[in-house]
Parts: structure tokens; C-alpha cells; sequence
């Protein structure tokens, strides 16, 4: 149990340390993005669940990667 209470501790000083740094390098993180993308992702997942429902779990494509990792961090 301690462990797992020091390995989450580390992991959020590293992000905050890497926070930091991103800004010293002229990056920001795009905190907006999850918001913006939030309908577009909602209306992918409303024609896969239309098509699962048509075509069943065989017929059914469906692309459930609608966030664009290159957006979340961009440059000052």
C-alpha cells in the first residue's frame, strides 16, 4: 500500500515538473481541447452505437479515436 501512495506521488511530481518545463521550452498545454472536441466525439460515438444497433456487433465500424494528440500540447 505505501508503495502505491509513493508511485502516485512521484507521477504527479513528474507532471508537474514536465508542466513546468513545457512551459520553459515555449509549449503550453491546450486545456480547451477536451472541451471543444467534446461534440465532435459525441457524434461518433452516436453513429457507432446507430450502426451496432443496424448492423450488429459483426457489421459494425466504428472509430472511437477522435482526440488528435499533436493538439493537446502546441506552441506558444
Amino acid at each position: 500500500m505505501f508503495s502505491l501512495l509513493k508511485l502516485i506521488i512521484w507521477i504527479c511530481g513528474v507532471a508537474v515538473v514536465g508542466y513546468f518545463v513545457l512551459g520553459y521550452f515555449g509549449y503550453e498545454v491546450n486545456k480547451d481541447y477536451f472541451n471543444a472536441s467534446k461534440a465532435e466525439c459525441q457524434k461518433k460515438l452516436d453513429e457507432c452505437k446507430s450502426q451496432l444497433i443496424h448492423n450488429g456487433v459483426d457489421g459494425a465500424k466504428c472509430d472511437f479515436n477522435c482526440a488528435n494528440p499533436k493538439l493537446i500540447i502546441q506552441k506558444k
